[in-house]
């Protein structure tokens, strides 16, 4: 029983881990070029390629540090708290 309700949770993490992956990449991606892409046209200008990239790295850089500093207090609050019984 507990098995299959660690199971559960951990398929509920992982899809919560997806959607906030894609919420992301849509956010960054409309802020990076609205930020970046001054005058949209056919293609972009090396300036606002280097911008992008460098917009996008900022966003996963903050998304990493932030997941990280989550999953540990995660990691904490489990080894505090006492065993549930059902």
């Amino acid at each position: 029983m507990i098995a299959k309700k660690e199971a559960i949770m951990n398929n509920v993490r992982q899809e919560l881990a997806m959607a906030n992956a894609q919420e992301l990449i849509n956010k960054s991606g409309e802020r990076c070029f609205t930020k970046c892409v001054t005058k949209p046209g056919d293609s972009l200008s090396s300036s606002e390629q280097t911008c992008l990239s460098r917009c996008f790295d900022r966003y996963l850089e903050a998304f990493n540090i932030v997941s990280r500093t989550y999953q540990s207090r995660l990691g904490r609050e489990r080894l505090d708290k006492p065993p549930s019984t059902f």
